[in-house]
């Protein structure tokens, strides 16, 4: 009997060791499912539109995704009035920090980069280039895109219509 109860006590002892996570871990995770639940709160309360352009036959014409989500937001940082009707989007940060980072690197490339706020839920959109039609967005993205095609963030990079 008391070796059962030693080895059942050992037991609950190695269970409660392995079982325990690192402060530093917790922090990471909190700071993660944080800004995830944040970012599908955001995503829900968005109209999207989706419009396809049918295939043409004409080798010169290609097909273009002009998905958009649509967003109030307000200039942050950058060259005012440089922020139009369809804006894209390369990246998302709850902090301005971050997004002025990413911001500084992409105007050092000669990209005409702003930084812009959606009040509603705080978040900062880094804003790599911004036209007046969908269209024209929808090519500037695919640009951003190629030009950047080893970076899996800059990969998500999606269109944004400031209603």
């Amino acid at each position: 009997m008391k070796k059962f109860v030693t080895f059942a006590f050992a037991a609950c002892v190695a269970f409660a060791f392995t079982s325990c996570k690192s402060s530093k871990d917790s922090i990471y995770q909190t700071t993660y499912d944080e800004a995830r639940e944040a970012e599908l709160a955001e995503g829900a309360g968005q109209q999207s539109e989706a419009v396809g352009i049918a295939p043409v036959a004409s080798s010169t014409t290609s097909s273009v995704d002009t998905t958009y989500r649509t967003e109030k937001v307000v200039l942050s940082s950058g060259e005012e009035g440089s922020l139009k009707a369809f804006s894209v989007v390369c990246g998302s940060y709850s902090r301005k920090e971050g997004a002025e980072n990413i911001r500084q690197t992409l105007v050092k490339e000669g990209y005409n980069a702003i930084v812009v706020q959606n009040p509603t839920t705080g978040l900062y959109r880094v804003v790599c280039a911004s036209c007046d039609t969908k269209e024209a967005a929808a090519v500037a993205r695919d640009k951003f895109k190629a030009a950047h095609a080893g970076n899996s963030d800059f990969q998500k990079a999606w269109l944004l219509y400031n209603k």
